[in-house]
């Protein structure tokens, strides 16, 4: 929490002590004098504002406080333990007044005068009541604090009970029914604040036992289940303390995914977390799983879980089970002996995740380290290359063009390169076929190839 914020929150609630000690001295004052009960009971209202006010101002300096080895969550829950002791004096505080007003109307009725001043002194505690509620409100709903929400709540209950009040006394200077009037007043504003203080001391205890804030989980859980590459939300669990909202997920993801890729789900995760809650604490457990994988998918967790790198897959099915066919990749200096071993283990792997595996080929590469040396073609070697690739295209009417042929020679052989532009509308399928068939093509009419790199680009409909 930055310094600016801790000093907005500790300004605002040390002006509400300051508020809730001129209203407490205030009406006390004016309810002993005149023998108001109804002034009486704001004046323990207020007093009990002011008790709260300090809990609340206190709280909020703790609360400040940055996480440390024995809170490693952080104080926030000083304010949700501030609220509940400001809840429980308002209990005993109502109390005091219900029994005070039977007395009253009941047992021991009271003379009240309702002077010019008691008036006053209500309409002076209605004026500060509102302006340090809006100003409590504001902060509290800008910085997520309860304990600042709490006080703001009891300044507003302020507000109605002094209304209460303002008409009880009015019926006692218009001359109906005596003092009763006051004393039905100051029941009438202990049911206020038991009321609101019921409310609050529901939150603060829900907040205390770590409850879910109401649909948060549900719809964390919804936009996460809703992310590429997320099998299944398995748990999601969320509280909060204080201003903060803490939030635990374990999802399931493709177990052929990299480290790599598993890291950058789980920030794609707290950006859509953060999205819904911007003062999450988000922690991201990631699950291997094989729901919903396909025949490829399955094969590459395979080869990823036993770190073999392997391409070129391919696999068909038969009346007999299921063929693989893929290249594995070995480190070029390892012996043929070494390297058919590691063929070995990851066909006994892919054998025990496929049942209906009729048999697995593998074809045995070296891994390349380092980028090879290689020469670029005169335009006067080019030339005649450039020829046969040309007329080869030809014979394949959905290829337009081919552009940026480049020629190089390898060890090996001649690398080529070149795009070929076909027809946009064309499915991805027919695409790579329409490749596969040029590289057949191309290999036969220059035999002294060694690598074919068709880079195939959509030509727009005219």
């Amino acid at each position: 929490m930055t310094p600016s914020v801790q000093q907005e929150k500790q300004f605002v609630a040390a002006t509400s002590v300051v508020a809730a000690v001129f209203l407490t001295a205030m009406k006390i004052t004016v309810g002993w004098m005149t023998g108001s009960l109804g002034i009486l009971a704001e004046a323990a209202h207020s007093a009990l504002d002011l008790v709260a006010a300090l809990i609340t101002f206190f709280a909020v300096r703790a609360s400040d406080r940055p996480p440390d080895t024995r809170h490693p969550y952080g104080h926030a829950k000083i304010e949700n333990l501030s609220a509940l002791a400001e809840t429980l004096l308002l209990f005993l505080t109502c109390g005091w007044i219900i029994y005070e007003a039977i007395e009253r109307l009941f047992f021991r009725p009271g003379h009240v005068d309702a002077t010019l001043g008691a008036f006053l002194t209500m309409g002076i505690s209605i004026a500060v009541d509102f302006s340090r509620s809006r100003a409590l409100s504001k902060v509290a709903q800008k910085h997520q604090s309860q304990a600042l929400e709490a006080d703001a709540l009891h300044f507003q209950t302020d507000i109605w009970s002094s209304l209460v009040v303002l008409g009880g006394l009015l019926l006692v200077r218009l001359g109906i029914g005596g003092g009763q009037p006051d004393a039905i007043a100051a029941l009438v504003v202990a049911l206020i604040v038991i009321h609101v203080s019921w409310k609050l001391g529901r939150r603060t205890i829900d907040a205390l036992l770590d409850t879910a804030p109401a649909g948060l989980t549900d719809k964390i859980t919804s936009a996460v289940a809703q992310l590429p590459g997320i099998r299944r939300v398995l748990r999601a669990r969320v509280r909060g303390s204080g201003n903060h909202i803490f939030v635990d997920l374990r999802v399931a993801v493709p177990r052929h995914y990299s480290l790599q890729d598993s890291h950058k789900i789980t920030h794609h995760i707290q950006d859509v977390v953060h999205a819904i809650a911007p003062t999450a604490d988000i922690i991201v457990d990631t699950i291997p799983s094989a729901e919903q994988e396909n025949v490829f998918e399955r094969i590459h967790a395979v080869a990823a879980r036993g770190h073999f790198a392997v391409h070129h897959i391919a696999a068909h099915h038969t009346t007999k089970g299921m063929y693989i066919d893929l290249d594995l990749e070995v480190e070029p200096s390892l012996t043929f002996e070494r390297a058919h071993a590691q063929a070995s283990g990851l066909e006994q792997q892919l054998r025990a995740e496929f049942e209906e595996l009729a048999d697995i080929n593998v074809h045995i590469e070296p891994r390349d380290k380092e980028p090879m040396t290689a020469a670029e073609l005169t335009p006067e070697q080019a030339c005649p290359y450039i020829e046969r690739i040309l007329a080869t295209c030809k014979e394949f009417p959905a290829i337009r063009d081919c552009q940026d042929i480049r020629l190089q020679r390898m060890r090996s052989g001649i690398h080529l390169s070149f795009h070929a532009l076909i027809d946009a509308t064309r499915s991805v399928t027919e695409v790579h076929h329409l490749a596969e068939e040029l590289e057949t093509h191309l290999r036969r009419n220059i035999p002294d190839l060694c690598r074919v790199v068709i880079h195939t680009e959509p030509h727009p409909v005219a």
